[in-house]
């Protein structure tokens, strides 16, 4: 990697790790897709080097509803640490993060030894943060910036055979009880099972471990939502389950 796109790395990382915004990486200069990934890639060594430990991979934009939102239209890969992973119910920070946002998923669970195959679904919710100011950016920067990833919930394991299609699924976001968004697991790629495969694909294309510790993200079911100062964020997926984190600032 070359010392200005490790420059570039290095400067996404501080961001992140102060929880302040930077200017895009894009007013410098547009970046290439690969020269983005070689980015995120350097992004995620540095983590590891700090005791994290990659658990999986997320898809991005893969809901139309998103795509517009974001002002982008290409799915994109990115990684997740067990630094990201808060546990169902669980606390997140939002003084943590610059300006978070958080979106219902569908979580699958790839067989380490045959990442092709899915050995369990769950309910997921996916908190977001762009390190851009005024969270926007281009695709090259998302990609570069781990496409926002900041934290992830996962709900209860399920098999999938038990569960059964997910191709259109209703899907609900609540902030303390009060609805906030609605949706259809349809959003993600017209059908979430469709993301594995489009995960591989894109892994190998971007030279990511196909398994990559076995999590996938399959994407926003819905547009993301502010994450609040304080409150309880609960998913719903239609046959599937429930998922939650409270929002807990912390004082500094």
């Amino acid at each position: 990697m070359s010392t200005e796109l490790a420059a570039l790395a290095a400067r996404l990382d501080g961001a992140q790790q102060d929880a302040a915004a930077i200017e895009q990486l894009s007013a410098g200069g547009a970046l290439d897709l690969s020269d983005a990934y070689a980015v995120q890639h350097a992004l995620l060594t540095r983590r590891i080097s700090r005791g994290e430990r990659a658990v999986g991979l997320k898809l991005g934009f893969t809901s139309r509803a998103k795509a517009v939102q974001m002002g982008v239209d290409d799915i994109i890969l990115g990684s997740l640490t067990d630094g990201m992973r808060i546990s169902d119910g669980g606390a997140f920070d939002p003084a943590s993060a610059i300006h978070p946002r958080i979106e219902p998923e569908v979580a699958y669970l790839l067989d380490p030894e045959d990442p092709t195959r899915v050995t369990a679904v769950a309910p997921a919710l996916e908190i977001i943060d762009s390190r851009y100011r005024d969270f926007r950016f281009d695709l090259s920067d998302v990609v570069a910036d781990n496409t926002s990833a900041c934290a992830f919930v996962i709900g209860e394991w399920r098999d999938p055979a038990e569960v059964g299609p997910l191709g259109n699924r209703a899907v609900l976001l609540e902030i303390d009880g009060r609805l906030v968004q609605t949706g259809s697991t349809a959003a993600i790629l017209g059908d979430p099972a469709r993301a594995p495969q489009a995960a591989l694909r894109l892994a190998s294309a971007q030279g990511f471990p196909a398994h990559a510790g076995g999590i996938l993200l399959a994407g926003a079911a819905t547009a993301a939502v502010e994450v609040p100062a304080q409150g309880v964020v609960e998913a719903t997926i239609t046959g599937l389950g429930r998922v939650s984190v409270r929002i807990e600032r912390s004082i500094r």
